[in-house]
């Protein structure tokens, strides 16, 4: 796809997009086409390459996904322009930088914990997340004193509600109550997981006594010939058994 196959409108709104990320999908599309996962990870160096992409859209451009066999029989996504008149321009600021200020604030709040998990980490560990995607609602107003629209998350879970979130029906038709009612969004009080009638539970186990007792559960979970899931929700129902028998 070469520029003078695209409207000029659309050129003018490509110029619009900013962040490093963002850039270098947008040049390499304009000068090659596509984009690639294999080219985001092997020649930029982008360990999830969604995110670079979802920058992108996040600013109103549309992008397509295609699926591609290699050569060696791996499949892997392929990403285009969508079609031009479905340029979002209320989106076309993109995210707006919160202060450090801020973050802090949602720190103290979670008490270091992370929204999902609530596993422990350092402050540079986390991420700033929307709790309805960007995608979805766009960029609140900020205000200082409001964090309500936010929270923190680690890395691992950041990158679970991506995959999640982009694989949500929703995703496409964008109903902003659905987000609201969406593990997700509000992980203590849902009523399902990206529309799917499912309740999770996110565990993680910190510290010398925790993680020993984790080894016991891996240990019987091997004997049982169950996975840890498995075996953690049959042990929890025989003790819940148990007690409702203790009372009847």
């Amino acid at each position: 796809m070469s520029d003078s196959s695209l409207p000029q409108e659309f050129l003018d709104q490509l110029n619009h997009v900013t962040g490093k990320r963002s850039r270098i999908v947008v040049e390499h599309i304009l000068e090659h086409g596509f984009i690639t996962t294999d080219d985001l990870e092997q020649i930029y160096g982008y360990m999830h390459p969604p995110r670079a992409v979802r920058d992108v859209r996040e600013q109103g451009i549309p992008i397509e996904t295609y699926r591609v066999k290699l050569p060696d029989g791996r499949n892997i996504a392929e990403y285009r322009f969508g079609d031009p008149s479905e340029v979002r321009t209320e989106h076309s600021r993109g995210r707006i930088a919160l202060p450090r200020k801020f973050k802090q604030s949602l720190f103290d709040q979670q008490e270091g914990r992370c929204a999902i998990c609530l596993g422990h980490f350092a402050a540079r560990e986390f991420q700033i997340d929307h709790r309805i995607p960007f995608e979805i609602a766009g960029e609140k107003k900020y205000e200082e004193d409001d964090t309500s629209s936010y929270m923190l998350l680690c890395g691992p879970c950041n990158r679970a509600k991506s995959w999640s979130c982009e694989h949500c029906p929703n995703w496409q038709r964008k109903e902003l109550t659905v987000c609201v009612e969406c593990y997700w969004a509000q992980p203590t009080t849902y009523t399902h997981v990206a529309t799917k009638e499912v309740r999770r539970t996110d565990l993680i186990w910190e510290g010398d006594d925790e993680t020993g007792i984790y080894s016991q559960i891996a240990t019987s979970s091997i004997q049982a010939q169950q996975s840890i899931p498995e075996y953690i929700k049959a042990f929890l129902k025989n003790i819940i058994t148990s007690v409702v028998g203790l009372f009847l």
